[in-house]
């Protein structure tokens, strides 16, 4: 799997409708997770949020969404991020580290619940990254 750079879209409670309008229109296969299957949150109405969905379409687009925890301040307009995604664990992390160099981490590019290597930072000119180094298939 080569390295993929894409938009990532947050919504408050509309992934699951968003993620299906745009393969309405765009095709391909959307991949969904719940925040209870991953047991990220401890608040039962958020258990069927979806905690990240991914859009691939047969002519190469990937598109990521979703829903923002009820905690967390959510604005249409900055609800977008990018994101670096792929298995050269090694090759992200250079990258987590250079562009996140002089800009703040929210989270260490660390191994996440889901058995990936994941961290999110915004670099110094305000644009917020999201790392994920693909977990080797056992």
């Amino acid at each position: 799997m080569a390295t993929l750079l894409n938009p990532y879209i947050s919504f408050r409670d509309t992934a699951r409708e968003a993620m299906d309008f745009y393969q309405s229109v765009l095709g391909g296969e959307v991949k969904r997770n719940t925040f209870a299957e991953f047991q990220v949150s401890e608040d039962p109405a958020e258990a069927d949020k979806i905690m990240h969905s991914q859009l691939e379409t047969p002519g190469g687009l990937t598109l990521m969404a979703a829903d923002v925890p009820n905690g967390q301040d959510h604005s249409v307009g900055d609800n977008i991020a990018i994101s670096l995604s792929g298995e050269d664990e090694s090759e992200l992390r250079g990258y987590f580290e250079g562009l996140s160099a002089g800009g703040t981490v929210q989270v260490p590019f660390e191994q996440a619940p889901w058995g990936d290597m994941f961290g999110m930072f915004t670099d110094k000119f305000g644009i917020p990254w999201m790392v994920n180094g693909v977990a080797p298939e056992a």
